[in-house]
């Protein structure tokens, strides 16, 4: 839930930054919407962690890929070389995987108690 927050936290930071100092605020945008879309997303799987393991493989993967997709976009963004070759679609595979996971988490049982 805490990264969550961070996720939150620097999305709107870094929507302002687009908005207003930017010099590529096509890459800048791109990184605040990743981490607004999913710092939602990772409170709503916090939510469900005992429902099954899966919701938690779905939780991980969702905030390594937002993360590493962030990260790598942002360094390209402010003049730097990213992270490593082919991290931002690397972390945005990872989101499209993280997601299909959540789709299959909504089809299995719950954890019985």
């Amino acid at each position: 839930m805490s990264l969550a927050g961070v996720f939150g936290l620097l999305g709107v930071a870094t929507a302002a930054y687009s908005a207003h100092g930017s010099a590529d605020a096509r890459l800048t945008s791109a990184v605040a919407l990743i981490l607004l879309a999913h710092a939602p997303a990772l409170i709503a799987l916090a939510g469900h962690l005992s429902r099954s393991r899966i919701v938690a493989v779905a939780a991980i993967l969702m905030a390594l890929g937002a993360g590493l997709f962030s990260c790598d976009v942002m360094l390209r963004a402010v003049g730097q070389s990213g992270l490593f070759p082919y991290a931002a679609p690397l972390g945005g595979s990872t989101l499209m995987v993280a997601w299909f996971t959540v789709i299959i988490a909504g089809f299995l049982r719950p954890r019985s108690s």
